[in-house]
């Protein structure tokens, strides 16, 4: 497969490639990883030594003597300091297991692994993982910076609601604000870009309106829109404002709407964005046909707006009607390998395909005779899908209950996946047995995608940073679903078992002194007895003559 990730190199970096010595650079690397990975045999080495000189000194040094002070000493000891010193382990473990849970939850990282690795790993000549730095190479091998999380690009949500007529509602109903403060800032961020035009020529209701959108209290947003429609009976923008969040009703919002096209004039701005909102209204009123028929009117229009993806809202009208050679239509002029991807273009692919088998689908039977090529096309794009979106099926399924979708979305990430489900699910439900097929299949694709799961397969590495931008989109009260999902580090599972192991330790030496003293003994001399073993045989394979000469040297 041609890889998609791969960065071109531009001219000055092709010209200092040829300018240096490449025969001395490999030199230099192979140095290097000879160093790296000698360094491990050398310190065995290194450690063999120092026991064999510990062995073969062990009487100049008195080692016997002190080991059997040592074991007198211990001996005198009451079960009481075992008790003590188990029972301090146990509680210094918990709080570094406590420690490291906190750090593994805020940060998606183990403390101690991420200290090891910056700060130890380079004093003993390790390098960075190939598969950290191979996901973001150049074709000259220089790594290139991993995305940030301002490098993750939101888009506004195609399907958005209305606030009005049924974000309030919610409130209302729930006490629960369905949007976060940052996506209604970048909704006013959008507003203000997309009606105000050109600021050298704003009106005066031009200005008061660039103030509305920016108001974060709702009321203070409709009183400017009503002061801007003092000023001017025609202020398009303000009827919108009124529309999208005073009216109640999807009825009074489609009339607001109505008036807001009639005061439009030529800005093609508010036109788009005025008759592709009446299309919305039309479809949540019923009246599909009504809606498609202005979607496409509106893409026929103003073919150069892609970007505001107007074919999703075609496309899931078109699934209410049932018009599935016309969904087809659509997908094969949008489903480009030129053009960006959505859930929406992926997953409605997977229902097309799967709807065409799923009816007398059986995983007992394909099972028995295998997939036959009309399944297997089905079950390749239900994997397509779900390595584009892996969010996405828990919602289909409903092992995730579904919120409201936000106004902003991230491609790949789970407020767009809360955004398909959200308007989806009954056209998965519609086909009969596709969410079965989907049911039987969509975790095998984490079983086709290369491991570490962010190298992708069919697209672009999964982006890193969809968790922090999806908690900045989604409600507090939402779970975030993660991908992949984080391993709990070693240090975090080590400290557990040392914690619980000191602690039963602790708990058995208070309750039972004698019992495990004798435990302990038999357990140190069978954990010894192998070194005796081996003691002794180097003692008789060796001449006495020859252990005398070291030990005077």
């Amino acid at each position: 497969m041609i890889p998609l990730f791969t960065a071109q190199p531009s001219g000055k970096n092709m010209e200092d490639a040829t300018s240096s010595n490449p025969q001395s650079i490999g030199f230099t690397e192979k140095l290097k990883s000879w160093l790296s990975w000698s360094w491990t045999y050398i310190c065995a080495v290194w450690f063999a030594m120092v026991l064999t000189m510990i062995y073969v000194l062990r009487s100049p040094l008195k080692l016997q003597d002190t080991l059997t002070s040592a074991s007198v000493f211990l001996n005198t000891l009451t079960p009481k300091f075992y008790v003590a010193l188990t029972g301090t382990s146990s509680l210094i473990s918990g709080l570094i297991l406590i420690f490291e849970w906190w750090y593994f939850r805020k940060y998606g990282t183990s403390f101690i692994e991420q200290v090891s690795v910056s700060h130890l790993r380079p004093l003993l000549g390790g390098v960075e993982s190939s598969t950290t730095t191979g996901l973001f190479s150049s074709v000259n091998g220089e790594a290139e910076p991993r995305p940030s999380v301002s490098e993750c690009k939101v888009w506004r949500n195609p399907l958005n609601l209305f606030r009005g007529a049924e974000y309030s509602r919610y409130t209302w109903v729930t006490g629960k604000e369905p949007l976060t403060y940052y996506d209604m800032n970048l909704s006013a961020q959008d507003h203000q870009t997309f009606f105000t035009g050109d600021t050298q020529q704003l009106k005066t209701e031009d200005t008061v309106m660039q103030k509305a959108w920016r108001e974060r209290n709702p009321q203070a947003r409709i009183r400017a829109a009503y002061q801007a429609i003092e000023m001017n009976h025609e202020c398009a923008a303000a009827y919108v404002l009124l529309a999208e969040e005073e009216a109640t009703t999807i009825t009074e919002a489609e009339r607001l709407f109505k008036q807001a096209l009639r005061s439009a004039g030529k800005d093609i701005n508010l036109l788009v964005y005025i008759k592709r909102r009446l299309a919305m209204c039309a479809r949540k009123l019923g009246r599909i046909k009504e809606a498609v028929k202005m979607m496409r009117d509106l893409m026929k229009e103003f073919p150069l707006l892609g970007m505001l993806n107007i074919h999703e809202n075609l496309l899931e009208a078109l699934l209410e009607l049932q018009a599935y050679a016309d969904v087809q239509a659509v997908l094969a002029k949008y489903d480009d390998i030129s053009l960006p991807k959505s859930a929406t273009i992926c997953y409605t692919s997977a229902l097309l395909k799967a709807r065409a088998v799923s009816e007398k689908f059986s995983p007992e039977a394909a099972s028995r005779r295998g997939l036959s090529t009309a399944e297997m096309n089905a079950v390749e794009a239900i994997h397509r899908a779900v390595e584009f979106n892996p969010h996405v099926p828990k919602y289909l399924l409903e092992m995730k209950s579904l919120i409201l979708p936000p106004e902003h979305i991230l491609k790949r990430g789970d407020s767009e996946a809360v955004a398909y489900a959200f308007f989806h699910l009954q056209h998965w439900k519609r086909a009969e047995g596709a969410l079965n097929l989907l049911h039987c299949t969509w975790e095998g694709t984490f079983r086709i995608i290369p491991y570490p799961l962010e190298k992708g397969h069919l697209f672009y590495p999964y982006p890193v940073c969809t968790e922090t931008a999806d908690r900045e989109l989604l409600p507090s009260f939402h779970e975030v679903s993660v991908y992949p999902k984080k391993e709990l580090p070693f240090f975090i599972l080590f400290t557990a078992g040392l914690c619980s192991f000191t602690a039963m330790l602790a708990m058995l030496t208070h309750q039972f002194p004698e019992l495990m003293g004798v435990f302990a003994k038999a357990f140190f001399s069978t954990l010894f007895a192998p070194l005796g073993f081996f003691a002794d045989k180097m003692e008789s394979f060796m001449p006495s003559s020859f252990w005398h000469q070291l030990t005077r040297i």
